[in-house]
């Protein structure tokens, strides 16, 4: 599956302000904009429950990753893709931006020799 199709995909499941419309039917656009960003961004904290199970492999498995523990780790990393898309959306940004964005940027630090360091402008 290609990011495009992903995120309008993604985009057909999102839920999350509905409530929000129907108690509050007059909010301005640019709140509700504010609302969406936000819940997006809130749920990039599943990025936590993929630590904790990475944790819990390294404490209890001593780091052997077996096929559960793989499917466990998909499902996670999945729910963090549809934030990604999610909040990507809500900002009018294309995964596929993202995505050729970011790459271009690994590679031009590649060639510069800082993909070491710290700091997004390196």
């Amino acid at each position: 599956m290609e990011f495009k199709e992903y995120q309008e995909k993604a985009s057909t499941t999102a839920i999350y302000l509905e409530k929000f419309k129907m108690i509050y039917d007059n909010l301005p656009e640019p709140v509700i904009k504010y609302l969406g960003l936000s819940y997006t961004a809130n749920g990039l904290g599943e990025v936590g429950e993929i630590q904790g199970k990475v944790k819990k492999i390294l404490r209890d498995q001593g780091g052997n990753v077996t096929e559960e523990n793989k499917e466990d780790l998909k499902k996670e990393l999945g729910d963090v893709l549809w934030y990604v898309a999610s909040m990507a959306s809500e900002l009018g940004i294309s995964m596929d931006d993202i995505a050729t964005s970011n790459i271009e940027k690994l590679f031009s630090r590649k060639e510069r020799n800082v993909l070491n360091g710290s700091g997004d402008n390196r």
